[in-house]
């Protein structure tokens, strides 16, 4: 969210300007650079979630350190959850099946049956330069097994996305869509010379957000580039 350093100094200096125009409807999750950045280390995060506040990690109201930074809500008809893919992290104590983040999205998505189900983290599980991100596979495996629609996710400073797929990369209409969308503002990065397996639309050049519609029973999605650019993205999907 902020480069290249997480300090408080930088969010209030930097990012409170720009993205943090909106930061009352800010339901965020943390990245690496959140911990570690090129410029200075932030142990425990502690500028985000001292800036985000209780938003950061809502099961733990006033932590502003090594906090969990997963929690889940309701939108509409639609189940919500943010997860730390930083898994590693103080705080955040692992993503596997024994981890306290693994229980508790296992029971969780138990607790919230819901028909759509979008998760977000910042990591993509399918990448750009092809194969999965082992960290979070048990992550994918649970969310698959609660028929998820939808992983957002980030870190790679492009727009992609993929078709839905089974944890084991394999297209499926039951599956989970990934979208990449790294395209905030901070730099561009190159897209692998070869697609990778069921990548539908890929591109590097364009900054700009993603926007989706999320409806009772479906969602729209729409990549809206920035002011002077073309590339764009749009369709529908009905949930399983």
């Amino acid at each position: 969210m902020q480069y290249d350093c997480g300090r408080l100094s930088a969010f209030n200096a930097v990012y409170h300007p720009t993205w943090g125009r909106v930061k009352s409807i800010t339901q965020p999750v943390a990245g690496d650079n959140e911990y570690a950045g090129s410029s200075c280390t932030t142990p425990g995060a502690e500028g985000y979630f001292t800036y985000l506040g209780s938003a950061a990690s809502p099961q733990e109201p006033g932590c502003t350190t090594a906090c969990k930074g997963f929690y889940s809500y309701d939108l509409g008809s639609w189940q919500i959850v943010a997860l730390n893919s930083e898994c590693t992290q103080p705080g955040v104590g692992g993503c596997g099946p024994t981890s306290a983040q693994g229980r508790w999205l296992k029971a969780d998505l138990a607790a919230h049956p819901a028909r759509c189900t979008l998760a977000y983290w910042h990591r993509p599980y399918w990448s750009d330069k092809g194969g999965t991100v082992n960290r979070t596979r048990y992550l994918v495996r649970t969310l698959y097994a609660a028929g998820a629609e939808v992983l957002l996710v980030g870190h790679q400073h492009i727009y992609e996305r993929f078709t839905p797929m089974n944890p084991d990369s394999v297209a499926d209409p039951n599956g989970i869509r990934q979208f990449i969308v790294g395209t905030g503002g901070r730099s561009s990065a190159a897209l692998a010379t070869t697609p990778p397996a069921n990548s539908e639309v890929r591109n590097s050049r364009t900054y700009g957000v993603l926007k989706l519609t999320l409806r009772a029973g479906s969602y729209d999605w729409q990549f809206v580039p920035e002011a002077g650019k073309t590339f764009t993205d749009s369709g529908s999907h009905s949930c399983h």
